[in-house]
């Protein structure tokens, strides 16, 4: 059993190494052994290739908003093993974090000696759903890969929400955009409703047929429900919602870019769906709560003069809303890229997005087993402007603190942006 939390790390280190297996048969065993505590969650589940960790913040504010204890579990973790499972906005805490782990863990050796051995994603979704269980009135759960077979696919929701589909994790989801749509399409569930966002037409079209097979109502943006862009100063922006129910709001957000309007106006439609299911929510308490939603690691400033700027664009879509805000709300200014991803990651599209709108490119890497080297960045790049380091701790000494007007964006990965921010709370802030 575990006392200290270095000792949970060290086990999820170790645990790493029956890596990611899709498929939903080990989690229904080790929740059933549990008694079932997704069964005792009043939940929403959220897919989609890019958008869907924004959404499920903005609902989480809104909710909080309303006077709710909300429950988010959210993957990939900024903030470590604690950061996946929050609670009205607070990461659990590590001794109730390790009270969970070791209710599970005879369950967890109990199936390694049947040789079905939990990972370490799975494991962390069963504290999470023991928790939440245990100490919300409504949770909000992101899938970490797809939704079919993922393994956050394993409780009945309230609805679901499917925020886009596009190119990413090829080699788990297929290799055409109606195979990627059909596991996202997984989370729709019997009768329950699903909101999908604005995507090509054959992902729509997967999504609703899945939607009709299953008997759930379908509430497709664009159709459904609309918006309108009304005003945009620096990072702020307004917008106009209605649906044709003539439900009409203006909305705020603190988010610079016209995906963090789509992301909010599924969040919206979302509450306006809650509100008839019975959740008590007032309007202006709605968006109130939207309007507060900062959302870490998308456009995030973690430092002043020089601006030195986050964002986890991490595939060829999440570079394209990526590089239509910078037109948009950085056009003129001096911008500088310091850039990791994942080798499995379509690198040369994404570096062909990218290096175009900055006047100094840095290509470097960290340290993941999935982390794609300099030599691989290098094959890759175009930019003449394109420098390599391989050591990104470096690259960010070498940032031009004389240089105040200037922007430094750090993109690519999610965990790589992950690492800088903690480096640069832990150590480089107090150096400099």
């Amino acid at each position: 059993m575990f006392e200290q939390f270095c000792q949970v790390e060290a086990f999820f280190h170790v645990r790493k190494q029956h890596g990611m297996k899709p498929g939903l048969g080990r989690i229904h065993k080790l929740l059933d052994l549990l008694n079932h505590p997704e069964k005792k969650m009043n939940a929403i589940h959220a897919a989609g290739t890019n958008g869907k960790g924004s959404t499920i913040h903005y609902l989480n504010h809104a909710l909080m908003a309303n006077g709710y204890t909300v429950g988010v579990f959210n993957s990939p973790s900024l903030e470590g093993l604690t950061g996946h499972i929050l609670l009205d906005d607070a990461r659990i805490p590590e001794k109730i974090f390790i009270h969970y782990l070791n209710k599970i863990y005879p369950f967890v050796l109990q199936l390694d000696k049947e040789q079905n051995h939990p990972t370490e994603f799975e494991i962390i979704t069963v504290i999470a759903f023991l928790y939440f269980a245990d100490h919300t009135d409504i949770v909000l759960v992101e899938t970490g890969m797809g939704g079919r077979e993922d393994t956050t696919n394993c409780f009945n929701p309230i609805l679901s929400i499917i925020t886009n589909v596009s190119w990413d994790h090829m080699d788990f989801l297929g290799k055409n955009i109606e195979s990627i749509a059909y596991h996202k399409a997984g989370i729709i569930k019997e009768n329950k409703p699903i909101i999908a966002g604005e995507m090509t037409g054959k992902a729509t079209s997967v999504i609703a047929a899945e939607a009709k097979r299953k008997g759930a109502p379908l509430y497709l943006a664009g159709e459904s429900f609309q918006y309108k862009i009304t005003g945009v100063k620096g990072h702020n922006q307004t917008f106009q919602w209605h649906m044709d129910s003539d439900i009409s709001m203006e909305a705020g957000l603190q988010a610079a870019g016209i995906h963090q309007v789509r992301n909010a106006s599924l969040a919206i439609m979302a509450l306006v769906l809650l509100n008839d299911k019975g959740f008590d929510l007032h309007r202006d308490n709605c968006l109130n709560g939207l309007e507060a939603t900062r959302i870490p690691g998308r456009f995030e400033q973690i430092y002043d003069r020089p601006a030195i700027i986050l964002d986890g664009a991490h595939n060829p879509a999440g570079v394209q809303a990526f590089t239509e805000t910078l037109e948009t709300s950085f056009g003129h200014a001096e911008k500088h890229l310091i850039f990791a991803a994942f080798k499995d990651k379509d690198l040369k599209r994404m570096l062909e997005k990218l290096e175009p709108y900055f006047s100094s490119v840095t290509l470097t890497t960290f340290n993941h087993p999935r982390a794609a080297g300099i030599e691989q960045l290098q094959n890759f790049s175009k930019s003449r402007h394109a420098k390599f380091q391989s050591d990104w701790r470096q690259t960010l000494r070498q940032i031009n603190f004389e240089r105040k007007d200037a922007f430094y964006f750090i993109t690519g990965s999610l965990h790589f942006i992950a690492m800088v921010k903690n480096y640069v709370s832990d150590v480089w802030s107090c150096d400099n």
